[in-house]
């Protein structure tokens, strides 16, 4: 069986081929870290974890990268209410959004590069666009040639024409042509800064991530993802000044989830309805947030509210409790060997019916149903008098691996309060022991049973999710 996903550069589904047999390049862009992510910040965050749990599932190598812009127009706006300063306003929601994902079962990217750390590959790049006659300076800002590349709009699907009767230069603007866009920023009284050869600055948005991909993945990836909003202007331009710049396909296959709206409404400010997940999961269970998410395909739109925030924990709890059950079970079963073969097949095929729904382009909605199909299959086993320690496991395994696709744990065993400590502290003396890889599998182990670790400067703290 093949993986199939659908391209947006393509508007139809493909068979996954990637560039290097058995290892996958993957981008996602991440937030702009003013404040603290809200419910559209995550569900590219879910979704995309869980794309790539499912390619290392089917036994690929991915190489996760996912960005932070932690400078740009919004964070000067919150350092200036705040009477901060720009760096320290990121750190903290930088930490927020860590704390945040994690609590959703987010594994960590390979990476998280930051803007402000990777400011020589920008400017570089940049110089590089002009070098080719791709951008142009005009009293400290640059700015890209959009017409210079041939094929902008391609992503979108719209035409140089349709864009630029839609486009127009703002006040203060220098550009040559209402679609160029800005490379970098010349900086004002007062604002972060700095130095580059065309005075003193800072990036544009687009260009970030275009310099990130080639520094860190290379000239051409497999994956490039984010949300449907990203399409155009964020990713369209991101392939014009890369393309441009190198001559090579920046990404085979680009991904993009769809909106999310608040009680039917589209999420926003001034609607009163901006949902931030910091505030969700201190009142719901994160892995209920994450269940709700994957209920819809991907692409689809999703609607949020506190009613079907309650429906998905009632769905989420009935495959909770026939794990429960399973649990129970195990230690008073008996190694019956009768029709045990019969009810290990039953329980394998779930394996092959849940890789045929998600290979159909990460279909997250019908794996959850073969997960409902796997309870109701152990429920009617449990009701018969005799069971098999054996297929109770087998029952059990099979909830774990696909749960652990979907970054969801069934398991109903909590640990008491003395026993998280005594695993933290476990954890602690890893790290002094310069041990990581052990203090990162008992963090992994917490968070399976829902523990939430927080690092400060003050110690570890924990809290249930």
């Amino acid at each position: 069986m093949a993986i199939k996903l659908y391209n947006t550069l393509t508007r139809q589904k493909e068979t996954f081929e990637p560039l290097e047999e058995g290892k996958v390049k993957m981008y996602v862009c991440g937030p702009t870290v003013y404040n603290y992510i809200h419910i559209g910040n995550a569900r590219p965050a879910i979704v995309y974890d869980t794309v790539r749990r499912y390619l290392e599932y089917r036994g690929y190598d991915v190489h996760f990268v996912s960005n932070f812009t932690d400078v740009d127009d919004k964070l000067i706006r919150a350092a200036n209410e705040l009477g901060e300063d720009v760096p320290t306003i990121a750190d903290r929601f930088i930490e927020a959004y860590y704390e945040d994902v994690q609590a959703l079962g987010c594994k960590a990217a390979d990476l998280h590069p930051r803007v402000t750390q990777s400011m020589d590959i920008i400017i570089e790049f940049i110089a590089a666009l002009i070098e080719k006659g791709h951008a142009y300076e005009v009293e400290g800002d640059v700015y890209y040639k959009t017409r210079s590349f041939r094929e902008y709009g391609k992503l979108s699907h719209q035409s140089i024409d349709e864009l630029r009767s839609g486009a127009r230069i703002e006040v203060g603007e220098k550009k040559q042509d209402s679609l160029d866009f800005a490379l970098w920023k010349t900086a004002k009284e007062g604002e972060i800064s700095w130095d580059s050869p065309w005075g003193k600055g800072r990036p544009g948005w687009h260009i970030e991530c275009s310099a990130m991909v080639k520094e860190y993945l290379g000239d051409t990836i497999d994956i490039h993802a984010g949300g449907q909003d990203l399409t155009f202007p964020h990713h369209e331009n991101e392939i014009a000044q890369s393309e441009a710049l190198t001559g090579k396909t920046f990404a085979k296959y680009w991904l993009h989830n769809g909106y999310i709206n608040i009680n039917n409404e589209k999420m926003s400010k001034s609607l009163g309805n901006f949902v931030l997940v910091h505030d969700i999961v201190k009142v719901h269970n994160p892995q209920v947030l994450r269940f709700f998410m994957l209920s819809v395909h991907y692409r689809h739109p999703i609607n949020y509210s506190e009613d079907l925030l309650e429906s998905a924990k009632n769905a989420f709890d009935r495959i909770k409790t026939s794990y429960g059950n399973l649990e129970h079970r195990v230690q008073s079963s008996t190694n019956l060997t009768h029709n045990n073969e019969e009810w290990l097949q039953k329980i394998e095929e779930y394996s092959d019916a849940f890789i045929k729904e998600m290979d159909d382009d990460f279909n997250t909605a019908n794996g959850i149903s073969i997960l409902f199909d796997l309870t109701k299959t152990a429920n009617y086993y449990l009701q018969e008098s005799n069971t098999s320690e054996k297929v109770i496991r087998a029952f059990l395994n099979q909830f774990d691996v696909l749960g652990k696709v979907l970054g969801l744990s069934f398991s109903t065993k909590e640990l008491l309060d003395e026993e998280v400590e005594e695993l933290i502290q476990k954890r602690i003396d890893a790290r002094k022991n310069r041990d990581f890889a052990m203090a990162d599998q008992i963090r992994e182990q917490l968070k399976e049973l829902n523990i939430i670790l927080e690092d400060t400067s003050q110690g570890t703290r924990w809290k249930r999710g």
